[in-house]
């Protein structure tokens, strides 16, 4: 296949200026075998023959490809006396003559790869002492651990510490071999592919982010009992991805670090002060300051309750046909269960409730007929202050919570090198 004329192509490139009145063979012979002469020394243009008549060039032939063509008609239009140029040179379409000038040019870079082979050596040879150094550095427990609040963050500082080494490793590198320039395409590529990269990895790089923030300011401690979004349960362990919680009834509770740290978070154990509430009803029909004084002497007179706060009891709520006392007392959480303690007082006050008369609601209708009185107790019975209830107290100690931790601490001492928690670290 042959394709079009360069002629086509350079159009624009003809020569300009005045042309002479008269036709100087001798000229036109000159000219052309000074285009012959300096052809001769070129590479491409061996099958191209030109031809001059009054001033006019005209090549024909063929090239390896267009480019040659138009740069042929760009370095006649430099040669004086010349008045025009038809330029018919075409491209070649012969395999071997194209396949040539590639070959010759695979065979020259392959010459100037083994020329190149020593250097190349060095500057591996650098990049390798560069980043065996890093890794060397790298490994050494000190000053890492010392400077680091733990293990995980330590780690980072390692990681950092060999991608600084290794990058610079290749500037050492590329130094050697004259390339530095090579740098900063390569660096605006990395800063590309990791932007994209950031956008994939969104919620793992979110996570990742919060694991540090958390365990260098950690909010709670190994076997703390703590809520986070609506699970509750003691604290294992805080890993790289995620915090591991048992819950009061042996299930393991995973929840990511990201959410973790954007959670609201209570933790029950920081203070040993903890207050339990509970609810009773009673009937409309009650004396209520006689039965709000009964509850809370019952309550504050319980051995495990707390002196200091002190116990509180208040009308929560009027219902159909109840009333709703709240009572609230404190305890020592680390020696006192809760759940036993809530437990405890609700039995104590309800069977001072019915050693004072004091009755539950029930749900119906009552009907009062004429002359009858609303209470069918009189004044005498209704003041009277009854004893404390003569039922000892159950035991109410946190053995329960005591299985628990032991629970947690054989899980993290199965894994001890998975944890963040430190009690080191700086507390919320």
């Amino acid at each position: 296949m042959t394709l079009f004329p360069a002629t086509s192509m350079a159009q624009t490139d003809q020569p300009t200026g005045t042309i002479e009145i008269e036709d100087s063979a001798s000229q036109d012979a000159a000219i052309a075998n000074r285009i012959r002469d300096i052809l001769s020394e070129l590479d491409g243009f061996e099958d191209v023959t030109v031809t001059v008549t009054s001033g006019i060039v005209t090549l024909r032939g063929h090239t390896i490809d267009s480019d040659t063509a138009r740069r042929l008609t760009a370095l006649i239009n430099r040669i004086e006396g010349v008045v025009a140029i038809e330029n018919e040179v075409t491209e070649t379409t012969d395999v071997v003559e194209r396949l040539n000038p590639a070959i010759l040019r695979f065979q020259e870079r392959m010459k100037q790869a083994i020329a190149f082979l020593p250097l190349l050596t060095i500057a591996v040879a650098a990049f390798g002492l560069v980043v065996l150094i890093g890794l060397f550095i790298a490994r050494l427990r000190q000053p890492w651990d010392r400077l680091a609040p733990n293990a995980f963050i330590a780690d980072i500082y390692r990681q950092i510490l060999r991608l600084v080494f290794v990058v610079a490793g290749i500037v050492v590198a590329l130094d050697i071999l004259g390339a530095t320039a090579l740098l900063s395409t390569i660096m605006g590529a990395a800063g590309i592919v990791g932007l994209a990269i950031g956008f994939a990895v969104r919620d793992t790089v979110e996570n990742f982010i919060a694991s540090i923030l958390l365990s260098i300011r950690q909010p709670f401690r190994p076997n703390d009992t703590i809520e986070i979004g609506g699970d509750t349960g003691k604290v294992i362990r805080l890993t790289s991805r995620a915090t591991i919680l048992l819950s009061f009834d042996g299930n393991h509770i995973r929840i990511p670090n990201s959410t973790v740290f954007k959670s609201r978070i209570v933790n029950f154990t920081r203070n040993d002060e903890r207050r339990f509430l509970f609810e009773l009803g009673v009937a409309p029909d009650t004396d209520l300051a006689h039965a709000r004084q009964i509850a809370l002497e019952t309550v504050q007179a319980l051995p495990f309750v707390l002196e200091s706060p002190v116990a509180s009891v208040w009308i929560e709520a009027v219902g159909d046909s109840t009333i709703t006392l709240q009572m609230a007392a404190w305890i020592a959480q680390h020696e006192t269960s809760v759940v036993l303690a809530r437990g405890e007082a609700i039995r104590n006050t309800i069977l001072a409730f019915e050693a004072a008369g004091i009755m539950m609601p029930e749900p119906g209708l009552r009907v009062l007929l004429p002359g009858a009185s609303g209470d069918s107790r009189n004044d005498e019975t209704r003041n009277v202050v009854p004893p404390p209830p003569t039922h000892p107290p159950q035991d109410v100690a946190a053995t329960a919570d005591d299985e628990l931790e032991q629970i947690v601490a054989e899980e993290r001492l199965a894994q001890q090198g998975d944890d963040l928690l430190t009690h080191e670290a700086p507390e919320e």
